[in-house]
Order: C-alpha cells, then structure tokens, then sequence
C-alpha cells in the first residue's frame, strides 16, 4: 500500500515539474496536491531513486527540477 501512494505522490509531483519548471518544496507541496510533508518526500524519493528529478538547497527549502 504504501509503495503504491509513493508511485501516485511521484506520478503528481512529475507531473507538477513537468508543468510549471523548477518548484521549492512549499511550492510544490501545493502543485503536486500532498497533504503532508511526509507524503511529498515519500514521492520524492521515489523519483529521486529512479534519477527523474534534481535538488539544490536554497537558503530555508529545497528546489526540485525534473532531469533531461
């Protein structure tokens, strides 16, 4: 059960990426729809794992922008 939300929450988060371009964290928190921190890092990882997206850390969040 819970690898099937993290494969939803990544499938969302890709999605928001691919949309809008570079996020922070907060940002995409809302464009992706989690309802928790938790569940967007769960998502995160997932792509993070499968070398789908990049992070850099700016001053108070991270930024996330899809690879390729």
């Amino acid at each position: 059960m819970l690898q099937q939300k993290a494969g939803e929450l990544a499938g969302k988060i890709w999605e928001a990426l691919n949309e809008k371009g570079a996020l922070t964290g907060k940002e995409l928190k809302k464009a992706a729809g989690a309802k928790s921190e938790k569940d967007l890092y769960l998502g995160l990882g997932w792509l993070m794992r499968e070398g789908k997206i990049s992070a850099e850390e700016a001053e108070k969040d991270f930024t996330f922008s899809l690879i390729g």
